[in-house]
């Protein structure tokens, strides 16, 4: 029990945050319901309890994965996490029709003035104040690693945006179903004032199929993104970073491969580096030593394996020896 409490403690703390946000929403629309009767509340209601499922499913699958290898698992559970965000998203994409469907019942079957406006309003714009809120702790885990100066007041919007492809894949979710919530709120509130005082009455059916569409884009990038994590998915870019932090040590000569694993949210680092054969055991251990130092200090990397083999003076490295440090 006390092991389980330790990784729900490291489990994605946005993702937390939106499970219990998305209930308070939830049970806010549920009184909404029953005081208007209103079926679209109704249909809130029910994407609001969804969305705090599908939420709190990813944080305890993003809390597991950080469970330390065992005989059984020895690689370790890391990609526990895409799995279960594979099935996350088959929530969000049922979510996902089920708005499309009801949105294009009301363009069809507009219900017009239902009354209760400004509860209706009420409702929406505090949901939207809490979907924000969810959101900004969404932003400043993307954006964990950014210096503070860069991402001061409205720029944290900006670099989020920029930095979402590097973030963890259970805040990547949080980020993009918070997004398409928050915006989702506004436009059900232009939507229900445009039904109500306008005689553009299906108003509301189109902005579902809108929420709708925007919840399948997430459904297929998060859906991609995590089908290649399952499978373990290359890191270019930091393979290109780790090699230069390897190929600068003076005892090594060529790189002979180099890998650079994620899965969820960590990286497995996977080296051969070719060295002098007159360099003895001892130098080389003290070297490795200080190498996985250095590539461990590196974002998201949790484990480095150095292997050692006698330079053949073939150059497998791209970066020329001449032009290296």
């Amino acid at each position: 029990m006390k092991e389980l409490w330790n990784l729900l403690k490291q489990g994605t703390k946005s993702s937390l945050w939106a499970a219990v946000i998305n209930i308070i929403v939830g049970i806010i629309k549920t009184i909404a319901y029953f005081i208007t009767g209103n079926v679209a509340m109704f249909a809130e209601m029910m994407h609001s309890y969804a969305d705090a499922a599908n939420q709190f499913f990813v944080y305890t699958g993003s809390a597991l994965s950080k469970k330390a290898p065992t005989d059984r698992f020895p690689n370790g559970f890391g990609r526990l996490v895409n799995l279960v965000l594979l099935g996350a998203v088959l929530i969000v994409g049922i979510l996902a029709y089920e708005t499309i469907k009801e949105g294009i019942h009301h363009i069809f079957h507009p219900e017009g003035h239902q009354g209760w406006f400004w509860l209706n309003i009420g409702v929406l714009g505090l949901s939207f104040v809490l979907e924000a809120f969810v959101l900004t702790k969404a932003m400043k885990e993307v954006t964990e690693h950014v210096p503070a100066p860069k991402k001061k007041g409205f720029a944290i919007v900006m670099q989020s945006f920029k930095h979402v492809k590097q973030a963890n894949p259970a805040t990547k979710l949080v980020f993009l179903e918070d997004l398409v919530a928050t915006l989702g709120a506004l436009i059900a509130m232009l939507a229900i004032t445009l039904s109500s005082y306008t005689a553009f009455h299906n108003a509301t059916g189109y902005a579902s199929v809108l929420i709708g569409l925007l919840l399948f884009i997430v459904v297929g990038r998060i859906f991609l993104e995590n089908a290649a994590g399952a499978l373990g998915i290359a890191v270019p870019e930091m393979e290109n970073k780790i090699g230069m932090i390897a190929i600068q040590e003076p005892m090594i000569q060529d790189i002979k491969r180099l890998n650079v694993i994620k899965e969820g949210d960590q990286r497995h680092v996977e080296l051969k580096v070719e060295v002098n054969p007159k360099v003895t055991i001892a130098e080389a251990d003290d070297m490795r030593d200080a190498l996985e130092e250095k590539i461990k200090s590196e974002r998201g990397v949790t484990d480095v394996i150095i292997e050692f083999d006698e330079d053949d003076q073939v150059e497998s490295w791209s970066i020329p020896r001449d032009k290296r440090k």
